[in-house]
């Protein structure tokens, strides 16, 4: 007996002359949006997307064609194939095509992942609760709280997921969201609500019939967010306490000649800004701004280091055989650095130079000292205490600032009402899945938010 999810024999038959420009017209719908946005074929998309995407691709144009009829006479490719050849296909198999053939593409939240066996779906444009899939491939692969673009099928007892199925980021679910709206939600959305009640705006409006016709705008949404990604990578851009971007600069002071490393490092010593952790190394010490820097973008994150008494650390100070370092993370710090340092130490330094050095620059050095420096690296079980300490504190430090995903308010600010509530568990969603998102050795991947839930009053929303 074939396999009851095998459509070969179908695929076959739809090849012929007669369904083809019917495919064609689908396929184009699905595709031609982001072909003509990227001046690309469509053999040419696996190129940019650098994978082996067309498959996947192909599959969800295909499965949309499958629930079309067609005109004059309204006819289904799936039951033209029954009707033709069904009596060759075992009865799990028509049960599946059929009910393929009336099944609907939507956005979907995963959890409760049990790789090789399920995970639980919920419908992000339909609502619901989340439902148990069978599913051996996707679940090796899929993270809590990954957004995917599928059609759930029964089959038999259970509910699978069909060939098609593309993850969203964030951003290409609400590049999707805006479509649909759009799109279809436009009348329904002009409607008066119902005496009493309020209408609700973030919420589908359309019939399941609308989201069925609605199958090429997923494609495409998926197509113009990923193409620009694997064309240029998203790179976060770090910024410090101050909003400024993180550039390195490494300002460098000589030794007047006759002047001891000594004389430097009592001068050194007096100034209350600095705070020494060794005879020769000190801290540059300030308070945190009072309203935390917006990171604008969808890939600025605001970076600190900071000592267990909350003040930030601008920058490092080394006092080497015959040079003085200042070590700082942005331009505008050099010079305030350079200003504090040549005021407090006058003819002791002469005139200093400074090396500046991008993120970029930083990271390509460390790699190409990664070999000769592994000896030196910590054992991973260490460097994943290391982290979830440093994340333990920096969460606690966010409970109380202002988060854009938010609306500009504090966590503990949006736990008060039932609205800023749903954006929390939005949040940690996002935060859960791009920390394991991270590679399997990062201990990011390991982190436990389960205490934001908790401590947010949210849990009952972890679903």
């Amino acid at each position: 007996m074939r396999a009851s999810r095998d459509l070969s024999n179908l695929i076959e038959e739809l090849s012929r002359e007669d369904w083809q420009p019917l495919l064609e017209q689908v396929m184009d719908e699905h595709f031609g949006p982001a072909m003509e946005a990227f001046d690309l074929e469509f053999e040419e998309i696996d190129d940019r997307l650098g994978g082996n995407w067309t498959g996947t691709l192909w599959g969800c144009a295909f499965e949309d064609f499958l629930t079309r009829r067609f005109a004059p006479d309204g006819r289904n490719p799936i039951e033209a194939y029954l009707e033709r050849r069904g009596s060759k296909e075992s009865a799990a198999l028509r049960r599946y095509m059929t009910a393929l053939q009336t099944s609907i593409m939507s956005l979907y939240e995963v959890s409760d992942i049990t790789p090789g066996q399920s995970l639980r779906a919920r419908d992000l444009i339909r609502g619901g609760e989340p439902v148990l899939v069978r599913e051996r491939s996707a679940t090796q692969s899929l993270r809590p709280w990954d957004r995917i673009a599928a059609r759930i099928v029964p089959n038999g007892d259970r509910l699978v997921l069909g060939g098609g199925l593309l993850v969203f980021t964030r951003e290409g679910s609400e590049l999707l969201d805006a479509g649909l709206r759009e799109g279809l939600g436009r009348m329904k959305r002009r409607r008066r609500p119902p005496r009493g009640r309020r209408a609700d705006t973030t919420r589908w409006a359309g019939t399941d019939d609308d989201l069925r016709r609605a199958a090429p705008l997923f494609t495409t949404a998926w197509l113009l967010d990923a193409i620009p990604r694997a064309v240029r990578p998203a790179r976060p851009t770090l910024l410090n306490s101050e909003g400024d971007e993180v550039v390195f600069h490494e300002v460098t002071f000589p030794l007047s000649p006759m002047v001891s490393p000594e004389k430097v490092a009592r001068r050194l010593d007096t100034l209350p800004q600095l705070r020494g952790e060794t005879a020769t190394f000190w801290n540059w010490l300030g308070q945190a701004a009072p309203v935390r820097p917006a990171a604008e973008g969808e890939n600025a994150v605001v970076w600190n280091i900071t000592m267990d008494d909350g003040s930030v650390v601008l920058g490092t100070i080394e006092l080497e055989q015959r040079t003085l370092v200042l070590g700082v993370n942005s331009a505008r710090r050099a010079d305030r650095g350079r200003a504090l340092l040549q005021h407090a130490l006058g003819g002791l330094v002469g005139a200093p130079s400074t090396k500046v050095e991008t993120v970029e620059q930083t990271m390509a050095a460390r790699r190409d000292r990664g070999s000769a420096a592994q000896g030196l690296e910590l054992p991973p079980e260490v460097q994943t205490q290391v982290v979830h300490a440093e994340l333990d504190r920096h969460y606690r430090t966010v409970l109380d600032e202002p988060v854009e995903m938010l609306g500009d308010v504090s966590p503990r600010a949006a736990s008060r009402n039932a609205e800023g509530r749903e954006r929390l568990a939005a949040w940690l969603k996002y935060l859960e899945n791009a920390s394991h998102r991270a590679g399997r050795n990062d201990p990011m991947a390991t982190y436990d938010f389960a205490w934001l839930w908790r401590e947010l009053d949210v849990e009952h929303l972890r679903n």
